[in-house]
């Protein structure tokens, strides 16, 4: 897939960060931060908001020293579930991104060159089934919230899964009964590492939905 992007340089102190967006937002799509009583995200999307995500799962996969950041919260909400509209950022360990320290490096983000990079689907899934083949040796993907901004951090492996299970929502999700109709369709989820109280009761998950946006719906009637 071929990655339309923003990459800015921004310099928080002595270190320079390399921080990539869409070239374009993902207009119809959104992501609603976990509460307390449900710990799980809701993102809901479109084909094309779906389908840039994977592509963006799979860049940033392959891009251990580069922060990803996904502006959400101004895009078209789905009316389905609850929770505050918050941003997406992908990153590696390596990075050292503390979110505490993500709004002083998100107000830094204000030149930015255009950018343009592919991504290797084979490559990819093949990363993929490699973590889900070994299920008791394999790192999940750390998530946070913080400032209006959902964080998920981790390796290779994981970000290439979830760049999969995206891949799958946005090739299946059209396909689905009633979707036509304008119904919600769960497809797949991004799980998380277990919370510190081990019970397993609240481990954190983004779930993964698919819904068709009416391409007449930011048209009014006549008189309207």
């Amino acid at each position: 897939m071929e990655l339309r992007l923003r990459e800015f340089r921004p310099r928080i102190g002595p270190h320079e960060h390399r921080v990539v967006q869409p070239g374009r937002p993902l207009r119809h799509t959104s992501l609603r931060d976990p509460s307390a009583l449900a710990p799980y995200g809701m993102l809901v999307g479109d084909h094309d908001g779906l389908s840039r995500l994977a592509g963006l799962f799979s860049f940033a996969a392959f891009s251990r020293h580069t922060i990803v950041h996904v502006p959400l919260r101004d895009c078209v909400p789905s009316v389905e579930g609850c929770g505050e509209l918050v941003d997406l950022v992908l990153a590696h360990p390596e990075v050292g991104l503390r979110p505490s320290k993500w709004p002083e490096l998100r107000r830094a983000l204000r030149r930015d060159t255009p950018l343009t990079a592919r991504t290797d689907e084979t490559r990819t899934e093949r990363h993929a089934r490699a973590w889900l083949e070994r299920p008791y040796d394999r790192r999940l993907l750390r998530h946070t919230a913080h400032a209006r901004t959902y964080f998920l951090i981790g390796g290779r492996d994981a970000f290439a899964s979830a760049a999969t299970s995206f891949a799958y929502a946005a090739d299946q999700g059209p396909r689905q009964k009633g979707v036509l109709k304008g119904r919600l369709m769960y497809m797949d989820s991004v799980g998380g590492e277990p919370a510190p109280h081990g019970d397993g009761s609240h481990d954190p998950e983004v779930l993964i939905c698919f819904k068709e946006y009416p391409t007449d719906a930011h048209l009014k009637r006549p008189g309207h």
